[in-house]
């Protein structure tokens, strides 16, 4: 049985079929942001991970809860082995959101424990220009 983590504003099916990313500079901003975020995530650093998220993700799911989730799904897929970028795609609609501007990037992920992961993840463009991950979703 796989395991999962959801937050809202994860739109997994719009890009079920994409294999390649934009080349842009809104989503070029996007993923260094997600790349940042995940090295947090990946460096166990959950709660920072929670403070550097959008304003939507907090809304979501609390510092406390956020922590607790990462430890009971991540921290059993051991440490990050290989990362690579299966599709990043750039809309202004996401299903359950607020119309914005995001960018929905999927990475292929090798962990310890799990050979073949998807990872999703949807940073979203702040009122103060600023790219920050609005929802991660894993299986």
């Amino acid at each position: 049985m796989g395991r999962f983590l959801s937050v809202p504003f994860i739109a997994v099916s719009l890009v079920a079929s994409l294999a390649w990313a934009d080349q842009n500079p809104a989503v070029e901003k996007a993923q260094a942001a997600a790349k940042a975020w995940l090295a947090l995530t990946d460096g166990g650093s959950y709660a920072q991970s929670w403070d550097e998220a959008a304003a939507g993700f907090k809304a979501a799911v609390t510092r406390p809860g956020w922590e607790a989730a990462l430890n009971a799904v991540r921290s059993p897929l051991g440490a990050v082995q290989n990362r690579k970028l299966k599709s990043a795609t750039f809309t202004r609609t996401l299903p359950g959101a607020p119309d914005g501007e995001y960018v929905v990037i999927q990475f292929e992920t090798r962990f310890e424990h799990k050979p073949a992961a998807l990872e999703t993840l949807t940073p979203a463009h702040g009122p103060d220009g600023s790219w920050r991950v609005s929802g991660y979703y894993i299986r």
